[in-house]
Parts: structure tokens; C-alpha cells; sequence
């Protein structure tokens, strides 16, 4: 059996309070003004209940976005977090320097398919490759909502909206491209699957390094015809999951559900000895083996399916911070005194140069 663990404050038979003292309360934002029925919505109260459910302490946590009806969500949780809202497709930039600056937070980008896939593709890919130790959310409608429903670069080719037309490009494929930029984590979900996305945001903040989530979120006002690839009933009848996923945290005893020994099992140790079980549906999946996450994507856009789970995961690259020789202490928080060499190490260069 696994010992409980004792509660902060000495909440420990309150069954609302977490870890940390708090409760889901605390991890809230302002009332939405997105439209009813928006996914962004449901993703936002999925990331409230999987810091909840982790016991993330908010103040751990700085949110970053950039422009588009995706880019508000992060006003809608974690009212006591810093954030940042930067300019259109801009959003890792800030992020990167915001992270470098202060080692010891966690940051949650949200970000939309306009924003990341369109202005802000070259940002993007940069945060990627440098592997800042983030979780990179896109929710991903296939339109440009804030400005009346404009085709995005993640919209199917042939799909036609009212007043666009149709559109006659192939799209951009975001968990594709952030897994050919060498991202460390990558995975997809539909934000009509709950479960999947709270469990998705649980392994992806316990990452150490870049967390891409792709999350299809439809936009009820501008793009959910029903043979709309980012509608709600198109991902309902296309969805192909790969995997049955559980996020473990350190504190717990593993123990995987009786009926889970006739599927395959896969465990992934993250770096804070928290754990990933992944029930394989497709037999012999790997999320590590970064070929094989090809071949699946690659299947799926032949097949027009809507694969989603954990695409592909790296816990052995070392993320930004950690190729430089930072000292303990933050960088925002060292002083003058820190940062200016010594009177005497100063007149000793002087000596040798003069």
C-alpha cells in the first residue's frame, strides 16, 4: 500500500484540499468571454485540474501568449501566476527570455494555429530547437476566430467557409513540425476528449524541455461544419487514439489496472521520477522512437485520421538552461554587487593590460 501523504496546512481529511493547501479555486482565472462552446474553454478547466491535481504551487508557474482568441485563454486560469501577452506569432521569443531569466518556473505557452503557424512559424521552430523548458500548448481551430473566421495554415485543403471560399493549400501540420525541429516532447489531442488532455498537460509539465501539445479545439461561430476537419463531429468520428494514457506522480506507488496486462505496456521515466503508462492500442507503438512518430503522422494524413496521444518523447536532452553555466540564483534577481567584479580583480586586469 502506498503511505498518504501528510497535507500542507494540515488539510489532510479535506478531500478538496491538495498537496500544496490549495484548492481548485486557486488555480481559476477570470470568467471567459470566449463563445459558448469553444474548446478553448474546456482546455483552459483542463489545465486547471491537472496543476490541481499535480499540486503545482501557481506562483511556480508564468504563462505566455501571444495574439488570437487562443492567446486569452490564459487570462481564464491561474489568477495568481505572472504572464505575459506578447505580439502576433511572438510569444516564444518572451517566453525564452522570461525562462532564461528565472530557472526555477515552469512556463505554459498557449498559443493558436494562426499565431504559431502562420506570423510566429520562424519563432516556433527556434523554440524547438533550443528545447526551453516549457509547455507549448496550440489550440488549434483551423481559423483565425478573433478576426471573423479567415482560413488558417492549419486548414484542410478544400475546406470552404462562409465568405472565405475555399481554401487551395495543403496545411501545416503542427506536431509534424515540431517534431522535424527536434522537440523534445510531442503529442495531439482533441479537446473533446478530457481525460487525454488532463493527462497530456500532467506528463507534459513534468517535462524537462520543450512540451509541444497540438489540441484541436473547434470554433463553434466559425468552422465546425460537420465534414470540417477541426469540427466537433468530425474529430468524434476520425479520432484513432493511439494509446490509453495515466500521468504518475513521484509521490505515488506504480500500479497498472488489472485489465491493462492484456494490451502492451510502455513506461516512460520522466527526469523527476514521475512515470508515463501508456497502454498501447495499435501494438507495438513507441513514442520514443522518433521514425516510428513519423510513420504514424504520415499514416494519419493519408487516412485522414485523427491520431492523438503521445507522439513522441526525449527525456534525455538537456534543455536550454542547462548548457549554460548559470549560477543558482536567478538572473533577475542578482544585484549590481553580484554582477560587478571585484575592486581588486579590476585593478589587477588594469595591471596587466597597462
Amino acid at each position: 500500500m502506498t503511505e498518504a501523504l501528510p497535507m500542507a496546512g494540515g488539510h489532510a481529511a479535506n478531500p478538496n484540499i491538495n498537496a500544496a493547501g490549495l484548492t481548485k479555486n486557486d488555480y481559476r482565472g477570470a470568467p471567459s468571454t470566449l463563445c459558448l462552446g469553444c474548446g478553448h474553454n474546456s482546455i483552459a478547466n483542463q489545465i486547471i485540474a491537472a496543476l490541481y491535481e499535480t499540486s503545482t504551487v501557481p506562483e511556480h508557474i508564468v504563462k505566455f501568449s501571444g495574439i488570437g482568441c487562443s492567446s486569452k485563454s490564459p487570462t481564464y486560469f491561474l489568477n495568481r501566476s505572472f504572464g505575459f501577452n506578447g505580439l502576433h506569432g511572438r510569444m516564444p521569443s518572451v517566453a525564452t527570455g522570461a525562462l532564461f531569466a528565472d530557472h526555477t518556473l515552469k512556463g505554459i505557452g498557449v498559443s493558436g494555429d494562426g499565431d504559431s503557424a502562420s506570423i510566429g512559424m520562424g519563432q516556433f521552430k527556434h523554440v524547438m530547437r533550443r528545447n526551453v523548458n516549457m509547455v507549448y500548448i496550440v489550440e488549434n481551430n483551423g481559423v483565425y476566430g478573433l478576426t471573423k473566421g479567415q482560413l488558417s495554415a492549419t486548414a484542410e485543403k478544400g475546406l470552404r467557409l462562409k465568405k472565405q471560399g475555399e481554401n487551395p493549400y495543403l496545411p501545416i501540420d503542427i506536431c509534424m513540425e515540431a517534431l522535424t525541429s527536434n522537440a523534445t516532447f510531442v503529442a495531439r489531442s482533441f479537446a473533446g476528449n478530457a481525460k487525454q488532455v488532463k493527462e497530456l498537460l500532467k506528463a507534459a509539465l513534468a517535462h524537462d524541455g520543450i512540451a509541444v501539445l497540438d489540441i484541436i479545439s473547434p470554433c463553434v461561430t466559425f468552422n465546425d461544419q460537420e465534414n470540417a476537419f477541426h469540427s466537433y463531429k468530425w474529430a468524434k468520428d476520425h479520432e484513432e487514439p493511439l494509446h490509453e494514457i495515466s500521468y504518475i506522480a513521484p509521490r505515488n506507488e506504480i500500479v497498472l489496472e488489472r485489465e491493462m496486462v492484456e494490451g502492451e505496456i510502455r513506461e516512460v521515466k520522466m527526469h523527476d521520477e514521475s512515470t508515463i503508462v501508456l497502454k498501447n492500442l495499435e501494438k507495438g507503438y513507441d513514442p520514443t522512437d522518433r521514425h516510428e512518430a513519423l510513420r504514424i503522422m504520415e499514416d494519419a494524413r493519408q487516412n485522414n485520421w485523427l491520431i492523438t496521444g503521445l507522439l513522441y518523447v526525449e527525456t534525455d536532452k538537456p534543455n536550454l538552461i542547462s548548457q549554460y553555466n548559470l549560477v543558482d540564483t536567478p538572473l533577475n534577481r542578482l544585484t549590481e554587487a553580484d554582477l560587478r567584479p571585484d575592486r581588486s580583480m579590476i585593478d589587477k586586469v588594469n595591471a596587466l593590460m597597462f
